[in-house]
């Protein structure tokens, strides 16, 4: 295997000049102030947690690594600026797989117009990617906090899809738009920013909307109640996971938004014209409780979600 320093140059070829006081190459990257807040984040994706190198190539693995960080950004409704990458490999990695892993982590940031200005390498015994990425805020963060009782549920897209993709992947299926939206989830930025216009709180589906809906509701200290029939599902997701497996299907990356109802219509009118999906699927209640009813009125029970310290070893799902 080439020497850590031709491997981070074989990863930095791959990216664009960060057009920053310093960038990659030296001891600290040096940015310029922004107009705005800052918004900061981090987060990793883990061989045998997020993915398997059987199951997703290093390209895949790039994509995932930014995108589930992107996501954050774009449920505080911010800019994406700028990131740097720490990046532990085993040292049989090939030399080519760190090309494409940059390949695909770059192509995203191309996208999202947020540059790469520094990082690290080491050796590892599974391949670990974790990013801190910034953002601008040009108005106040839409954060988990600031819902009220009687604000409006919506949730973009659709829900389950990746749950969908890991099990398709597990059974050695490997194309699809489900596989897709596991391998390469695609952070709302543009619907944040927009959301973050009318919603008075926001947050990113990453564990389950039965679990990322409960810390929605403690940190506004409000309960919730939906309604099971209205989840936005795909054909593929409703024949094989039904509402109550896609509600517990973790890595979704859709955007879990609570609109004031003096705001709903022009909310749903801004986002048809801007192309985003976007569904009401429930209300927020002064109970502090999560219901969700049927087509008939009757009560469920919640399905739990997804946590990384419930299993150990492999990538996995609530209940695989």
């Amino acid at each position: 295997m080439p020497g850590e320093f031709d491997l981070i140059q074989r990863f930095l070829a791959c990216f664009p000049r960060a057009r920053v006081p310093v960038g990659p190459g030296d001891d600290c990257a040096v940015i310029a102030p922004m107009k705005g807040a800052l918004c900061v984040t981090t987060d990793a994706v883990v061989e045998d947690v997020h993915f398997t190198r059987a199951t997703f190539s290093s390209a895949d693995i790039g994509h995932k690594a930014l995108a589930v960080n992107l996501s954050d950004l774009a449920a505080m409704g911010a800019t994406p600026r700028w990131f740097v990458c720490a990046l532990a490999l085993p040292r049989d990695f090939p030399a080519r797989e760190v090309s494409a892993l940059g390949r695909g982590m770059a192509a995203l940031a191309k996208a999202h117009r947020i540059m790469l200005v520094g990082g690290n390498f080491t050796s590892a015994r599974e391949v670990s990617v974790t990013l801190t990425v910034t953002g601008e805020l040009s108005h106040a963060p839409l954060t988990r906090a600031g819902a009220r009782p009687g604000d409006a549920l919506y949730v973009s897209g659709t829900l389950g899809d990746a749950r969908l993709g890991l099990q398709q992947l597990q059974a050695g299926i490997r194309r699809g738009a489900a596989v897709k939206r596991q391998r390469r989830p695609e952070p709302r930025i543009a619907l944040g920013r927009l959301a973050a216009r009318f919603a008075s709180a926001g947050m990113d589906v990453s564990d389950g909307l039965a679990q990322d809906l409960g810390h929605l509701c403690a940190a506004s200290r409000v309960g919730a109640e939906l309604e099971r029939d209205r989840l936005p599902l795909s054909p593929a997701v409703r024949a094989a996971l039904g509402p109550e497996g896609a509600l517990r299907g973790g890595e979704d990356y859709e955007l879990l938004l609570a609109v004031p109802p003096p705001r709903m219509q022009a909310f749903e009118r801004a986002c048809a014209r801007a192309g985003q999906e976007v569904t009401r699927m429930g209300v927020l209640t002064r109970e502090r409780t999560l219901r969700i009813r049927d087509a008939g009125g009757r009560l469920l029970t919640p399905p739990s979600g997804f946590d990384h310290f419930a299993r150990s070893g492999r990538q996995i799902q609530p209940d695989d």
